[in-house]
């Protein structure tokens, strides 16, 4: 044997220097190999603001042990990592540091802004990184890239060009969704909807020739200011009188048309409708189809502009409780009733959204939605759990044109030029331009690209695309995607529709998806409740192994599981115990033994457990080959804690006492089994079954290299199986008997066995 195992196994003093090991032998680096078969998962990539929270630990220990384990089934296995730039996020956490040195954006100008930008990532970007090798993180970091550098940039730009040429990228006037608090527009899938208490107001507005009025009800009362038509449904009765009557708005005195359109709704509330055009998507539209003016009455951070002396400078909330009093006193305010209504968040701060109509830079999605649906439908990809793909059709075939820019300086500029002069716009991959039209030079657009349109090209953008390089051409398309159900819209379903377009396949044929990591009551982990679990005090409490294992043994793809510290305390026992049996092999083994192979001369609990081993062995393959990583775990526990360590190893010790054949046999196979088990459990507890192997293995093979355990027929002992079994339930029927009657372990009882 190679070396002493410590009297008790210590993670602190055991996985730095495993970890370090690794990476001083490169085995987490992937070469193009035409050999052999790549397998290649791309990391999520962690946010630059990001802190290790236990979601990543959970997906980054999902993807390891697949990539572990293809590793050891001889695949060149790319785990290719990386971190996201997150645009708003970072931005946000760079101003509340200027906040607090007193100094804007706006005072230090965007160079310098941007000079401080990447001094910040400098210093913060590399923490999750480094917090994800405490974990045990396989990746290969020789490739490990971020969302703005060189390439991914280079990418970005092509891309963007790409589609502007083909007509999938346009600039124009559209509703968006906005954040007041972020200054910044957002997509719909940033948009986070919760249900709040609200109110339905009705109000009247008068008819112009003095005919009576028309009643309708409200959630935004603060809109009315920019109404600039009612609609009413032209199969409505109620009201096909009145279309094409003039109202005078109450408070602002504008005269505004009563149009008919079917937007309307006639069994809710009055059947008639205020519409703002500027202030709501569905407005906006009925105001195009009408032809109506487009009147903004907001400013960025959500105040009433000036054109509204009563109510200029108000923040929204303060001026719907003014024009609310007004109303009132001007008899247009009929009355108010409660009202929960489902209202969008942005899911950075929390803030609501406001709907504003603004100029912007948008992707055509429907061409570009279909053949991301097709791709699933086809099984070029496929969803674990197969019902997310539900999820995806829904959110495909109802998808709006993606809003892509964004109002803040960190991110990808959009490379679109302006002429001052003469109004001429240029898209470009160069970063500077002169007009085509005059000679002068460009203004570069200030707005930048959202974040997800950098993340969408992760798959290819990172393997060098747009250049043609190896790595691309073997490892494109990766294999597995490993992310939670909370970001199929946000990233999922941006990657394949930018693998399809940009590379004609999809970027991934399995996306596994997981549920979050809830506390111990179910609730979600959250700054508010307080009941967040930070897995780098969990691993120095018990080690990465220990809360891998029971990340791993709780996951089900696709559910939710709770963190419970007695679980991680019980992965850590059961570490324990694989140490203790690894020790007590070790201590009653010969100085010079040397395991060769399995004997000739095999008693029925050698074949018994050998034939078990096969089993897992077997079961073990077919439970990761279908990502059931959870019974695999569970399988591995049972095996290694019940069958080797409380029955095989307890029947040798009697026959290694004896000496001769029968304890070298026994020996023989405690280390044959003991050395497979290190294997089958090494992609899910990485540390231990390392340090084990380097104590009970005499080559110079690191087990995360070794090959992995597979079935094989010639192990198969039935017969003695089902005969061994036979004799254990005896066992445990005379335990039982023994518990039953108080016979104390101390005394020897007679026991008489009746036989057909």
């Amino acid at each position: 044997m190679s070396k002493e195992l410590a009297k008790a196994y210590e993670p602190k003093e055991v996985e730095d220097r495993i970890y370090d090991f690794w990476m001083k032998g490169k085995y987490f680096h992937a070469e193009v190999d035409p050999k052999k078969k790549p397998y290649t998962i791309v990391i999520p990539p962690p946010n630059i603001t990001g802190q290790l929270h236990l979601g990543h630990a959970m997906d980054e220990t999902l993807q390891d042990t697949l990539i572990r384990w293809r590793r050891m089934q001889g695949y060149s296995a790319l785990w290719l990592p990386g971190t996201d730039h997150a645009s708003i996020a970072t931005e946000a956490k760079i101003v509340e540091a200027m906040r607090k040195e007193g100094i804007t954006k706006e005072e230090i100008g965007r160079e310098k802004f941007l000079e401080r930008a990447w001094a910040w990532k400098d210093q913060y970007g590399g923490r999750i990184v480094e917090q994800l090798k405490k974990l045990g993180s396989s990746c290969d970091w020789s490739r490990e890239r971020f969302t703005m550098d060189e390439g991914c940039s280079k990418a970005v730009k092509e891309v963007f060009v790409k589609y502007y040429e083909k007509g999938l990228i346009y600039r124009g006037e559209r509703i968006v969704n906005w954040c007041p608090h972020c200054k910044t527009t957002l997509s719909d899938a940033e948009v986070t909807y919760e249900d709040q208490a609200g109110h339905f107001w009705h109000l009247r507005y008068p008819l112009k020739d003095g005919s009576g009025y028309v009643e309708l009800a409200t959630t935004r009362p603060e809109t009315l200011l920019g109404d600039t038509a009612v609609a009413v449904n032209p199969n409505d009765d109620r009201y096909k009188d009145i279309v094409g009557k003039t109202l005078i708005l109450p408070l602002v005195g504008r005269e505004i048309p009563v149009v008919a359109d079917d937007y309307v709704d006639m069994e809710f509330g009055t059947g008639v409708v205020k519409i703002t055009p500027a202030h709501d998507p569905n407005d906006f539209e009925v105001g195009k189809r009408h032809d109506l003016p487009i009147i903004n009455v907001m400013t960025d951070d959500a105040k009433i502009i000036a054109d509204y002396p009563d109510y200029a400078g108000m923040d929204r909330y303060e001026a719907r409780k003014k024009i609310v009093e007004d109303l009132d006193k001007g008899g247009f305010l009929v009355r108010v009733e409660d009202h929960e209504h489902n209202v969008g968040t942005c899911y950075r701060c929390g803030t609501t959204v406001e709907p504003k109509v603004s100029t912007q830079w948008f992707v055509k999605m429907k061409p570009l939605a279909q053949p991301a649906i097709d791709a699933v439908k086809n099984g070029e990809t496929k969803f674990v759990p197969e019902r997310f793909d539900k999820i995806y059709y829904h959110w495909l075939e109802n998808i709006r044109d993606w809003c892509i820019s964004r109002q803040i300086w960190w991110g990808h500029q959009i490379p679109a030029f302006y002429c001052d002069d003469c109004g001429e716009m240029v898209v470009t991959k160069e970063s500077s331009a002169v007009c085509p039209k005059c000679g002068k030079p460009m203004r570069q657009d200030p707005d930048t690209l959202d974040t997800w349109f950098s993340s969408a090209l992760w798959p290819f953008s990172t393997l060098g695309w747009p250049d043609n390089t190896e790595d691309l051409k073997y490892f494109y398309p990766t294999n597995t995607l490993v992310t939670g159900y909370d970001i199929i819209f946000f990233w999922v379903i941006r990657m394949m529709f930018s693998g399809i377009e940009n590379m004609g396949k999809a970027p991934f044929n399995t996306v596994l998806i997981h549920g979050l990591v809830r506390d111990s009551q179910g609730r979600k982990m959250s700054k508010s409740l307080g009941n967040g679990i930070d897995p780098l005090e969990v691993i120095d409490q018990y080690g990465a192994d220990a809360l891998r294992f029971m990340l791993a043994t709780g996951n089900a793809p696709g559910n939710d599981m709770r963190y419970i510290e007695d679980k991680v305390k019980a992965s850590r026992n059961f570490a324990n115990k694989l140490w203790n049996a690894s020790r007590f092999i070790m201590m009653n083994l010969p100085d010079d033994f040397q395991l060769t192979g399995l004997p000739e001369n095999l008693a029925m609990e050698d074949k018994w457990v050998i034939s078990k081993f096969n089993t897992l062995a077997k079961e073990v393959n077919q439970n990761l080959e279908a990502f059931e990583l959870g019974v695999a775990c569970q399988k591995l526990y049972d095996f290694i804690w019940d069958v080797y360590c409380d029955w095989y190893i307890e029947l040798t010790k009697p026959r290694i006492q004896a000496g001769g054949d029968s304890a070298a046999a026994a020996q023989t196979v405690l280390v044959w089994v003991m050395k497979g088990m290190l294997k089958l459990l090494h992609p899910f507890m990485p540390f231990i079954t390392e340090e084990i192997w380097s104590a009970i293995d005499d080559g110079d093979v690191p087990v995360m290299l070794s090959d992995y355990p597979v079935f094989d027929e010639k192990l198969v002992f039935t017969a003695e199986e089902e005969a061994f079994e036979k004799i254990i339930d005896a066992i445990k029927a005379v335990r039982n008997r023994r518990s039953e009657m108080n016979v104390v372990p101390s005394v020897k009882a007679k026991l008489y066995i009746e036989t057909a």
